[in-house]
């Protein structure tokens, strides 16, 4: 697989990684022994790239990846880099709990339950927008660097503007933004002052929650303890996260486009390679991190990177569809 520099990480990692949120939790149940099933075939298939977070099942995501960790570990098999997050475990819209003593506990409970002395990267898990422009959070996170708690740290956000103050900082090795076929925003500003600072781009909700699989119609159902039936409206997190902000109806029919332009333009390749591949094609973008609930969606994904980058038409036409039927519900919102 294609790698690239993470950002001020220093590290390369694959363009394509794996999003560890499933293996929490809010996407349905997924077992102990599915979840470490996907991140064998990940890893088996050039993913080098894992990204968890603290609060993903309440550290249940995190011990999964350190249970694997360990297994690589005495086969001598490929340790992948491992990103987490922290602060969500503070109340969502506290900007006051983002501290130095808060960050070591967090930071203590990740690195046991990742199974590491030092945490390959830390972002701080989609704050209040307030937090991104305070100095005393930066030293906070400086003085894990220095206590060698964490090897580098960087920011997951929500808006664009986030984005753009997060990049302003000179250490933030990384940021983790919403980027795909229906959500374009950050092409405009974001990548390019990421690509000018050195930052690397992790792009997560790649397939806008399922949609961009083309699987999807306005009859499917998700099960109760999945996000994308409690969180439509942004009932428990910013719902944005969830199909992107796009409303499921109209995500349906404009991703129904998109398989239709990716059985004219890449006939081998499924609907989310297709959506993929876009993401990687992106000038910026370090690596994209697809979750998944099995080892075969795992290995699908990751098969994307060997996809030959789009065409201008493919280009032009995956656009159209995102100014006809997309970009009001989404593009003046992040």
């Amino acid at each position: 697989m294609e790698k690239r520099v993470l950002g001020r990480t220093g590290r390369s990692v694959g363009v394509v990684g794996l999003g560890c949120w499933q293996l929490g939790g809010d996407w349905g149940d997924v077992g102990d022994d599915d979840a470490l099933a996907v991140l064998d075939a990940a890893v088996a298939d050039g993913v080098t790239f894992l990204d968890t977070a603290d609060v993903y099942g309440d550290g249940r995501s995190e011990r999964l990846v350190g249970k694997f960790l360990q297994a690589q570990r005495a086969a001598g098999g490929e340790v992948p880099t491992v990103a987490t997050k922290m602060g969500r475990r503070a109340a969502p819209h506290d900007a006051d709990a983002y501290t130095l003593d808060a960050f070591r506990a967090w930071n203590d409970r990740s690195r046991e339950n990742l199974g590491v002395d030092t945490l390959d990267l830390v972002q701080l898990h989609c704050p209040p927008t307030e937090v991104y422009s305070r100095d005393a959070v930066y030293d906070a996170l400086e003085t894990l660097v220095q206590e060698e708690r964490i090897a580098a740290y960087g920011v997951s956000v929500e808006t664009v503007d986030e984005a753009l103050t997060a990049i302003a900082r000179p250490n933030v090795a990384s940021v983790q933004i919403i980027l795909n076929v229906f959500r374009r925003k950050p092409l405009e500003r974001v990548l390019p002052a990421a690509l000018e600072a050195g930052v690397g781009i992790i792009a997560r909700v790649p397939l806008a929650s399922g949609l961009l699989s083309g699987k999807y119609d306005a009859s499917t159902q998700f099960a109760e303890n999945d996000h994308r039936t409690y969180n439509r409206q942004g009932e428990a997190f910013d719902v944005g996260e969830t199909f992107a902000g796009v409303p499921f109806e109209v995500g349906v029919a404009a991703a129904q486009e998109v398989a239709e332009i990716g059985r004219r333009v890449a006939p081998d390749a499924t609907t989310a390679q297709l959506a993929l591949r876009w993401i990687v094609d992106q000038p910026g973008v370090s690596t994209v991190i697809p979750g998944a609930r099995n080892g075969e969606q795992a290995r699908a994904n990751a098969a994307a990177a060997a996809l030959a980058p789009l065409d201008a038409e493919a280009l032009a036409a995956l656009e159209d569809v995102y100014d006809r039927s997309i970009r009001e519900h989404v593009h003046g919102r992040w």
